[in-house]
């Protein structure tokens, strides 16, 4: 086959403008090296195969490639690294959210300040001894003291139980309200950017800036629950093929629930139930019926918070300690103790303490001190014995053991279970120790989770976020590349000049 004459300049061009395009990709990496989401792109080039044919064919006939053409620009990802990432930040924030929960719990139960239930329970028991004192039983002075010293006590218990409720009214807003309203407008934007990618893969443009804007709420979506993300190739014809997304959520059970399939997204919706807990239902996209996916999350941030609003550990036969725990905890030791000191101060008739609601249990929001006691109708019952005389108290030191030395069974009022058994002061350590163990061992696995998960992302970043160094000798070798083709473009030239001009004029 006869070469063609200008063919060799050809493959030149070819190698100079692949160059020059390569330069242009180190050149947008580099100027992108500080960009958040950025992720590294690289020239798509491949070699031009020999055309053409010749009917003088033989077995010496030489055929030589026309060159190299630049295919186009691409994003280097790992997708493995992806999928591992996606699903370590879901198991972090599980216990993130988990942990944020638990640390409150700690600042409402914190003994290290002065005014608090643990000191002022001791306050209790030091006027109380007070009055059982040989040269002051009896008196009336001290009775008005111990019932101030109860009065700041239920004042401090009526406090803790408001920063609960409060506490959990304030994660409740935070999902059906903040989390809610971001995980919605995540999903959007994705179908946003889905649209606008395909419009732009259509003309040609592989729209890879966009893409990184779209994983970026891929990944912030993945915080939330544990998503699959998958890619299909669609052929649009006239050789025309875009890329759809699709988005998917499988629960516990096995569901699989669409967030989003290409450009249809479904809906996460949270709301605040009866008994102030949360329900998180899915919408897939395209459909219109909604399921429960409470309890069959798996992990991420919904997951934590709906755990530490909904379960109660014991009290719900649940795994998790939720605020509900401490709130029915914290309960039975308040109706625990006013029902022990009514019992013992004589019963109906001499109540120390009633409900405000009028009803039969006492919790840390109903306990008050009785009206009887406060006007002196009732006073405490310094002894049981009707001929006792004056300075009796042994029904006062019945008092005293019964709050810092008798155990108490501290029970599960749904099916009787032992939750603690030990005097008061222990009962109340016991509340605090629990969320301190609660807490530590949350903030264990959180730590090596966040670990393992900034071991994967500097895996994922030493894949697709730009090097200096790599890029500087990307640019040398580019840049060497050009100036070769330039030079085989020069020597092609001075070749020609000698067939042309030269040739035949050797000898005359």
């Amino acid at each position: 086959m006869v070469r063609s004459t200008f063919a060799g300049f050809s493959v030149a061009q070819l190698a100079m403008a692949a160059s020059q395009n390569a330069l242009d990709v180190v050149g947008q990496n580099v100027s992108n090296i500080n960009t958040t989401g950025y992720t590294r792109q690289r020239l798509d080039q491949q070699s031009v195969s020999p055309t053409g044919h010749s009917v003088m064919n033989s077995q010496f006939s030489v055929k030589v490639g026309q060159g190299v053409m630049a295919t186009g620009v691409s994003q280097i990802r790992d997708p493995f690294l992806d999928i591992q990432y996606r699903s370590q930040l879901a198991e972090v924030g599980t216990v993130d959210a988990m942990d944020s929960v638990l640390e409150r719990l700690g600042d409402i139960f914190d003994e290290t300040a002065a005014s608090k239930i643990g000191t002022a329970l001791n306050d209790v028991i030091s006027e109380l001894e007070n009055m059982a004192r040989p040269d002051t039983a009896g008196q009336g002075t001290y009775d008005t003291l111990v019932r101030s010293a109860m009065e700041t006590f239920i004042n401090l218990i009526h406090d803790n139980a408001k920063e609960l409720t409060s506490l959990r009214q304030e994660y409740i807003d935070k999902l059906t309200g903040t989390d809610g309203l971001e995980i919605d407008s995540t999903l959007s934007k994705i179908v946003e950017l889905n649209n606008s990618i395909k419009n732009s893969e259509v003309l040609g443009n592989p729209a890879l800036e966009l893409k990184d804007q779209r994983n970026d709420l891929i990944d912030s979506l993945a915080t939330y629950l544990p998503i699959e993300v998958t890619y299909e190739e669609k052929n649009m014809g006239a050789n025309i093929k875009i890329e759809t997304l699709k988005v998917t959520f499988t629960d516990e059970n096995g569901t699989q629930h669409t967030l989003i399939n290409d450009g249809e997204k479904g809906t996460v919706n949270i709301q605040e139930t009866q008994d102030m807990g949360v329900t998180v239902s899915i919408t897939s996209a395209g459909g219109t019926t909604a399921e429960d996916v409470t309890d069959a999350l798996g992990e991420g941030v919904l997951k934590g918070y709906a755990d530490m609003l909904n379960q109660r550990g014991v009290y719900g036969g649940d795994d998790t300690k939720g605020i509900g725990f401490y709130e029915d905890y914290f309960d039975e030791f308040i109706n625990m103790f006013a029902t022990t000191l009514n019992n013992l101060n004589g019963g109906a008739g001499h109540e120390l303490f009633t409900t405000s609601d009028n009803s039969g249990t006492f919790t840390a929001e109903n306990i008050r001190v009785s009206e009887e006691w406060m006007n002196g109708t009732v006073s405490i019952t310094t002894s049981t014995d009707p001929n006792a005389g004056a300075g009796a108290y042994e029904n006062i030191q019945r008092m005293i053991n019964a709050l810092s030395k008798d155990k108490q069974d501290f029970t599960n009022p749904a099916d009787g279970g032992t939750v603690f058994n030990g005097t008061f002061l222990e009962a109340y350590d016991f509340l605090q120790n629990t969320q301190a163990v609660e807490r530590s061992s949350v903030s264990t696995i959180l730590t090596n989770r966040t670990t393992m998960l900034n071991q994967i992302a500097n895996s994922k970043d030493s894949v697709s976020s730009v090097s200096l160094d790599e890029e500087v000798m990307n640019m040398m070798r580019y840049q060497q590349s050009y100036n070769a083709a330039a030079r085989l473009m020069t020597t092609l030239d001075e070749a020609l000049n000698t067939l042309i001009n030269n040739t035949g004029v050797v000898g005359r």
